[in-house]
């Protein structure tokens, strides 16, 4: 067991490693200033990542605000109010969604979900939220909404089954201690359940990592300049720039 603690810890150890040792030209070239710099201009070989940095922020954080509620619910739900009989194939259905491929939900993204924005919701948006600012200007649809909507459904699968497994090894004597007090089924769930599985909840950093590790689409017009760019496309497509190809 000790062996394999330590492989792990390796493992993260040779992954820092890697990405010091391979962003060394760009430190050397570019300085700190590439993290700040909004400029993209390969012709000049000006090159600054902040655009890119705020769009993987900014739809990271919109999918957990639409994931974690979401996952939360179906782990109680699954383990606390779910009938036994469909609680393994309710389970199974929610961890299938981990199994589909990326590219399946962008193109499930542009084919249906883009124009479902485009036409309805963020007209809607628009109609009653627009005074806020974060809603005004053409509605679109290939937005950082729906780059938050589709990196939530792809990251419901790991917090649901992460918050199921925190949820289970909560003692059930608890649960039984707030029943026998005359709570009832959402007071015991709320008192005695979720809140003696709080920090663990909170120490669950791999949210945010998976949300920043999916982000993979939801760009909005010039994805040099506007922002809305998700580091891990840039990093695609604009590769050969860098390096001069």
């Amino acid at each position: 067991m000790l062996l394999c603690g330590l492989a792990v810890l390796g493992t993260l150890v040779l992954i820092v490693y890697e990405l010091v040792l391979r962003s060394g030209p760009s430190w050397h070239a570019f300085g700190f200033k590439f993290f700040t710099g909004r400029d993209w201009d390969p012709v000049n070989e000006k090159f600054g990542a902040l655009p890119f940095i705020y769009g993987t922020l900014i739809s990271s954080f919109l999918a957990l605000i639409i994931a974690v509620p979401l996952s939360i619910g179906v782990a109680v739900f699954t383990t606390e109010m779910c009938p036994p009989v469909f609680r393994a194939p309710l389970s199974f259905f929610v961890e299938l969604l981990a199994a589909i491929p990326s590219v399946v939900y962008g193109l499930w993204a542009i084919f249906v979900l883009v124009p479902i924005l485009s036409n309805y919701v963020e007209p809607f948006l628009a109609r009653t939220l627009g005074w806020t600012g974060f809603f005004d200007g053409p509605a679109y649809g290939i937005s950082m909404l729906a780059a938050g909507i589709i990196l939530a459904v792809m990251i419901i699968p790991i917090i649901s089954s992460i918050t199921r497994e925190v949820l289970m090894v909560v003692p059930q004597h608890q649960r039984e201690a707030a029943l026998a007090l005359g709570a009832t089924r959402w007071e015991m769930i709320r008192l005695g359940v979720l809140r003696n599985a709080r920090a663990e909840l909170w120490a669950e950093s791999s949210w945010v990592g998976r949300a920043l590790g999916e982000t993979n689409g939801g760009d909005d017009g010039d994805r040099k300049s506007s922002g809305d760019c998700e580091i891990v496309v840039c990093a695609g497509i604009y590769h050969g720039e860098c390096v001069g190809e």
